[in-house]
């Protein structure tokens, strides 16, 4: 793994366990179940990471189920603009995290 990869998953990684540098969405389907908290906990706590789910290393997409529903979360890097993706989400300063957590049925 080279260091580019090395420095997007430790933000990555701190962007999920702490929400911090990061924006997080919550979509309907998961406030509907009514057990935010909980599942939030689950994706800051999250560490099953194999090659099936994090092929380029970078710890961007998780999946896990919860109450017999199958919660996705996953990051996304958009330029500061938010308009487009970024060019490089190693960057901090060009590169806005955008982490979204969601019901599989609604991916």
């Amino acid at each position: 793994m080279d260091g580019r990869t090395t420095t997007i998953r430790s933000m990555n990684d701190r962007a999920r366990s702490t929400f911090i540098g990061c924006r997080v969405m919550i979509t309907q389907g998961v406030q509907a179940l009514n057990d935010v908290a909980a599942v939030l906990e689950r994706v800051r706590t999250f560490d099953a990471f194999d090659g099936d789910n994090d092929p380029y290393g970078e710890h961007d997409f998780g999946s896990f189920i919860h109450n017999s529903e199958t919660i996705f979360w996953k990051i996304d890097y958009y330029d500061r603009t938010l308009t487009a993706g970024s060019e490089d989400p190693a960057d901090p300063e060009a590169t806005i995290r955008v982490l979204t957590v969601l019901l599989a049925s609604e991916y």
